[in-house]
Parts: C-alpha cells; sequence; structure tokens
C-alpha cells in the first residue's frame, strides 16, 4: 500500500491537473498490475462496500490509544474526518508503525479487507487490531477510508483516463469506453484496458456519457434570450429539444443480448422489462441515448414515480401499473456494430427517426423536437416547461459529435428558473475532505408562529471568501453543540434555491426539498424577514402537482456524511442511498 499512499499524496498535494495525471501515470508504471486495477477501480469514483461497523473501529481506537471516548469524541469533532482521526490519534499515542507496511495494495484488499466478511465482532477486532499496528499514520488513513467504503480521491474520471492512455500510448476515448460499466479489478483486466487492440470484452460496454454544459444565470440587464445568444449564437445551428427529468441511460442491443445502462454505469436491465421487451425489435448492434421516464397518457409523471419504481427489489404487475415508463431516445451511438459518434448530430438524428420511429413503440419513443427557429421564441417555449413537466430545454450543436464528459461548446442545458425561499441558518457541522476543518453544512429553517421549524440541509453555493466568514462567525455564536452539529444564533438569513419540493413524513417540516443550495446571503434581512412555513405551503400547492408524500425522501438535500457522525437535530434525514443519476449533477461548492 506504500506506493499508494504516495500516489494519494502526489495528487492531494497539487491543484495542477496536468500533474495529477502525471502522477497516475508514474503509478500506473511502477506498481504491479493487481495493485494498479485497484488503484484504477478507487480513482474512477468506485467503492466497496462497507466492511466495518464503526462501532468496531471506535472499540479498537480507544482500546489502542487508551483514551476516554470524551477525548477521542473532542478530537473528531474538531477534525470531522474519521479515518484522519484515527490516524492523528494513533500517530500521537505511538502506536502506528514507525515505517510504512510494504504489503501491495491487493493483497491489502483481496486477501485482508475481504476476509472480514461474515466474521464475528470479536474476531474483526482483533484483526483491526493487528493490521492497524502494522501501517504508518497515512496507510492508516487509508486503510479506514477502504473498510468503511469511504474512499474518495481527488481526481475525476476524465484525468484518470487521460493518464492511462498516456501510459498505453492509445486513444482516450477507447480506455473511457473500456471502464464504463461492471468489471472486476485484475492485472489482466488492467491489461485488456491498456490493450492496443479491440477486445471482445469493448462491445458489452456502455459508451462514456456526453454531458451538457449548463447556462449560467441571466444578468439582470439582460434579456434570457439576449444572454442566451451571446453565449451560442445564432439559434439556427442548434437542434433544441426537452430536457426531460428522468434517468440518462443507454439502450443497448447487441447480437441477442438488451442491457439497459445508467449514467452511474448501473446495470438496470431487471428494472424496466417493459423497455426491453420494446427494445427486442431493434436490429442488432445497435446503442442509443435516452433518458429513462415514468410516463402516462402521453406526459411524463413526477420523479418520485419513477424513484419508486426503482426501489422495488420484485417489478410486480401493480408496480408496472402505477409508474409505467419509456425510454425516450435522443440519439445513436451505434448503428450496425459501427460507433457513429464522430457523425454530427444532424445525420444521428436522422438515424434515430429511421431506427426508432419506425417500431411505433409505445415504451421507445423519440424525443421530440422544439419548434421554433429563434432564441425569443425558445425563451417563450422555456417558461413553460414546468406545464409540460420538463427542466427546461437542452439546446445541441448541428454540427456536433458525440463527445466524452461534460466537453463546453457544443451541448447546452437551459434550465428552467428554480424555486426559491429565504430561510434562516440554525444548524452548522463540518463538510468532508478538504472542507473537514471548516463548517460548511448548513441547517436552514423558516418560521412557524414563534418557533423556527428545520426545512432543509444546503452545502454549496457560497464563496470561500463567504465561507471562511461564515465559519469565524458560527465559532463565535455557538449555542449548544450535538456532536460535531452546533446549534447558533439565529441571526443569518440566506436565499436557497431548489428544483421542486413534496411532502414528507420524514422531515420534522412535513416537506423535503430536490437539490436544494445555497443562491445568496441575504445580508439585507432579519430573521423575521424570512418565509415562514405557510408561505412554503403555499408554494408547494403553487405548483399544481399531485405530488405524494415521502416523494424525494431518498434524494435528500445534502451529500451522504460519514455514517460515523451523530444524528443532527434537525429532524432531517441524511440521504439512505445511492438513485441512479439523472442527466444533472448533484450542486457542487462553487468555491
Amino acid at each position: 500500500m506504500r506506493l499508494f499512499a504516495d500516489l494519494y499524496d502526489r495528487i492531494d498535494q497539487t491543484t495542477s491537473t496536468n500533474a495529477k495525471v502525471q502522477a497516475i501515470a508514474d503509478y500506473i508504471a511502477a506498481a504491479p498490475p493487481d495493485d494498479a486495477a485497484w488503484a484504477v477501480f478507487f480513482l474512477t469514483g468506485r467503492r466497496m462496500r462497507r466492511l466495518v461497523p464503526s462501532a468496531d473501529l471506535s472499540a479498537v481506537l480507544a482500546d489502542l490509544s487508551s483514551l476516554p471516548g470524551w477525548i477521542i469524541s473532542e478530537c473528531y469533532s474538531a477534525v470531522g474526518d474519521f479515518a484522519e482521526t484515527i490516524a492523528l490519534v494513533l500517530g500521537a499515542t505511538g502506536v502506528l508503525a514507525p515505517t510504512p507496511d510494504d504489503t501491495p495494495l491487493h493483497v491489502w484488499v483481496e486477501d485482508r479487507v475481504e476476509s472480514l466478511r461474515g466474521l464475528d465482532p470479536i474476531d474483526r477486532r482483533r484483526l483491526l487490531t493487528t493490521w492497524l499496528t502494522q501501517c504508518d499514520a497515512r496507510q492508516t488513513f487509508l486503510l479506514v477510508k477502504l473498510l468503511t467504503g469511504e474512499l474518495r480521491v481527488g481526481v475525476s474520471s476524465t484525468l484518470v483516463t487521460r493518464a492511462l492512455a498516456q501510459s498505453a500510448g492509445i486513444d482516450a476515448d477507447l480506455v473511457a469506453h473500456r471502464l464504463m460499466g461492471e468489471w472486476r479489478p485484475s492485472a489482466e483486466f488492467l491489461a485488456r484496458v491498456l490493450s492496443p487492440q479491440t477486445t471482445e470484452e469493448d462491445v458489452a460496454r456502455p459508451y462514456p456519457f456526453y454531458l451538457a454544459t449548463p447556462i449560467d444565470p441571466t444578468p439582470e440587464h439582460l434579456s434570457d434570450d439576449a444572454h442566451v445568444a451571446s453565449i451560442l449564437g445564432d439559434a439556427a445551428d442548434y437542434l433544441v429539444e426537452w430536457k426531460w427529468d428522468g434517468i440518462r441511460a443507454q439502450l443497448i442491443r447487441r447480437g441477442r443480448t438488451t442491457a439497459i445502462w445508467s449514467r452511474g454505469e448501473e446495470l438496470l436491465t431487471d428494472r424496466f422489462p417493459e423497455v426491453i421487451e420494446a427494445a427486442a425489435r431493434l436490429p442488432a448492434g445497435t446503442v442509443l441515448d435516452g433518458e429513462i421516464l415514468a410516463y402516462k397518457a402521453g406526459h411524463p409523471l413526477a420523479f418520485g414515480k419513477l424513484q419508486k419504481r426503482i426501489g422495488r427489489q420484485n417489478i410486480t404487475a401493480r408496480a408496472l401499473a402505477e409508474a409505467p415508463v419509456v425510454f425516450m431516445a435522443y440519439d445513436v451511438l451505434e448503428h450496425a456494430g459501427v460507433d457513429v459518434r464522430p457523425q454530427p448530430l444532424v445525420e444521428r438524428r436522422r438515424l434515430l427517426s429511421t431506427l426508432v420511429g419506425g417500431l411505433n413503440s409505445s415504451r421507445l419513443l423519440i424525443s421530440p423536437l422544439v419548434e421554433g427557429t429563434s432564441w425569443p421564441q425558445f425563451a417563450r417555449q422555456r417558461r413553460a416547461s414546468r406545464e409540460r413537466r420538463v427542466e427546461g430545454l437542452m439546446l445541441k450543436r448541428l454540427d456536433s459529435p458525440y463527445g466524452v464528459g461534460r466537453e463546453r461548446g457544443a451541448w447546452w442545458k437551459w434550465k428552467i428558473d428554480p424555486y426559491s425561499i429565504d430561510a434562516v441558518l440554525v444548524y452548522a457541522q463540518p463538510g468532508h475532505g478538504r472542507r473537514a476543518s471548516l463548517l460548511t453544512d448548513y441547517t436552514f429553517a423558516v418560521r412557524d408562529g414563534d418557533q423556527l421549524v428545520p426545512i432543509a440541509k444546503a452545502y454549496s453555493g457560497l464563496t470561500l471568501d463567504e465561507i471562511n466568514k461564515l465559519d469565524g462567525w458560527i465559532r463565535q455564536n455557538t449555542l449548544e453543540r450535538f456532536g460535531p452539529v452546533r446549534v447558533v444564533k439565529p441571526e443569518h438569513v440566506f436565499e436557497l434555491h431548489f428544483e421542486a419540493m413534496a411532502p414528507s413524513t420524514r422531515h420534522r417540516s412535513g416537506i423535503a426539498f430536490r437539490f436544494p443550495r445555497i443562491a445568496r446571503w441575504r445580508s439585507d434581512k432579519l430573521p423575521a424577514d424570512a418565509d415562514t412555513l405557510a408561505d412554503v405551503r403555499r408554494l408547494m400547492a403553487s405548483t399544481g402537482h399531485t405530488l405524494e408524500p415521502t416523494m424525494f425522501d431518498d434524494l435528500d438535500d445534502q451529500p451522504a456524511p460519514s455514517r460515523d457522525v451523530p444524528a443532527d437535530p434537525s429532524g432531517l434525514n441524511p440521504r439512505p442511498g445511492s438513485t441512479p443519476r439523472t442527466d444533472d449533477d448533484p450542486p457542487q461548492a462553487t468555491s
């Protein structure tokens, strides 16, 4: 694990993209192939399932350090990251090994970490004690991250792809294709990824998804259409579609096999049998890009309907009837076994009409074009998005090939304006990773009579200067603490934006939000000027949708916190599990 720890340090200590790529390439060249394969697994954002409860790690930490629990709790509150806390405490108490353990990474993962499955707590803690005393501080940090399924490395999949392509001297698009889907890290797999020759495994995988760039909010001195024209140019150069609120997916028909892959690289074939049945009529060698939607009577249903369908282990006849789905296709990536992504969009769209239009299927549809010839016309269509139950418009250059990742310039998403409320900051807790030493995860409340009722959590939207200023104020104005959570004086008002809202039985306010984030710090407002719970309920009623309770309960409003963090007193539940990705990434911090 020593080489992997060295790589982690090199990546963590630089902000240079080229330096990170070179660090990964150097590691691939120096590490044993089995180790390099596992490193690629972690670097591309994949994670192992959690194998060790936090109670076991806490018990081992207490035994090895001989420190009372309250001191360890205080250390954790100051550090904000459980793995880093363990490494620092054991390092300070002289428990860790003076020299790094040189056991290969793949041995740690495959022979040691995997051996914990099914062990009773006593045997598990015995092994943990032995392992932690063999590691230095860096390796302890990484080992705990592995054991808890929380290892994240500060690079994007694009940088990993570039590094692998650079190492092998092959095209980065081919590497990205080979890394898609499900795979088990091994020397053999890495050799296939780096091979200059086309392999049988290549044709069994989805393609990397092409992502649109969001259009920045319109400046106050410009109209919406003028702002878009200033960025994109002539509307005649673009194909305009609706932005659907579903699960981005690829529908693959090769040989006699039909599969659905989500953008999160999850195989969803068994979840949508009606789509698979319709796609069986497609010719072999076809790959379509599109959106899985809950859809009925010619209209999309709320995303919550689709989410409930995803969460079911068994797709019953009742589930099929309550949440029927379609595959809304908007691009062709492969035709007759040939990669057509380099062709211009206008040609791929004609091909899509031929492939899907002739099927006359109610489950496999073509995404309709939005009528218009100018940006003012499209702006008027965009303003009617909510009535159509869509999220806005997709703007794609007619001459654009199908790219990889988020390449700025050819595909754009022009979303509808978000909903907005003014709320009061009431709780704060440390962030994660680089933000572990700052209080950056916030809980906001609205007025309900004389009380403040927690309404939403948000962690993105402030600048670095604002975060630092607010962090200092919070530390000086903390009223009470619950583990890492601080109750603060209710003095500051923030404008929150969000995409949708729904009743929820799992939130104290009775309301759940989708993708809430901070729009701005309203220093011009007092807590008495914030919205009330009655205001928020009226806003929800004004949306005009029939929303079912707990619609967004599994799409809660903040990144999943460490399971070692005590529950905060807000009544806002953390996100309990993963959901296949929509076409949008969750909002990220702007600092």
